[in-house]
């Protein structure tokens, strides 16, 4: 049965929004490693995230991805809070939104994290002694040439697998 097809005044099940942010984060955050070891892409999203909260580096990557996989249960109630507005899920519309989902972390977002960050260099202030992380730039092409690619595959496949599971498999 399509879970999706409960009223749509009923709350998400959490369970489905934990199994579904689990595995479409594990997802996500295999295919960006992939890229990251076999160097077609220099970002890591979780260090990016630890090194806002940690000046350890050897603990960034930890704190990281306890607040990647974080954002992956929050983004993942809210991609099915939209699949219960639009009344169906699917890996394709799943992955429609993946692919918006990546276009916004890699325009709007990078941004944003460049700016907020307090251990990252901005493209309007160069490196200092506390502010030594590179900058993503544009479509964080500043971590690779294939970086924007990666980043976009990664989120779809984040997405067509929650709308793979939101959507009754």
């Amino acid at each position: 049965m399509n879970p999706l097809a409960a009223s749509r005044d009923v709350a998400l099940d959490p369970s489905l929004v934990l199994a579904g942010g689990l595995l479409a984060t594990a997802l996500l955050t295999l295919v960006l490693s992939l890229s990251q070891g076999l160097g077609w892409s220099r970002i890591s999203l979780p260090y990016m995230l630890g090194t806002v909260f940690t000046t350890r580096r050897s603990r960034a990557m930890i704190v990281g991805f306890g607040v990647h996989l974080v954002l992956g249960l929050v983004f993942a109630a809210g991609y099915g809070l939209i699949f219960r507005t639009i009344g169906r899920g699917g890996p394709g519309l799943g992955a429609l939104l993946g692919a918006l989902h990546g276009l916004l972390v890699l325009t709007a977002g990078m941004d944003l994290l460049s700016a907020a960050h307090p251990r990252m260099a901005s493209r309007h202030h160069g490196p200092t002694p506390t502010r030594q992380l590179e900058p993503p730039g544009f479509l964080a092409r500043n971590y690779g040439r294939r970086t924007p690619t990666i980043t976009l595959l990664a989120h779809l496949a984040y997405g067509a697998a929650l709308g793979w599971i939101y959507g009754g498999g």
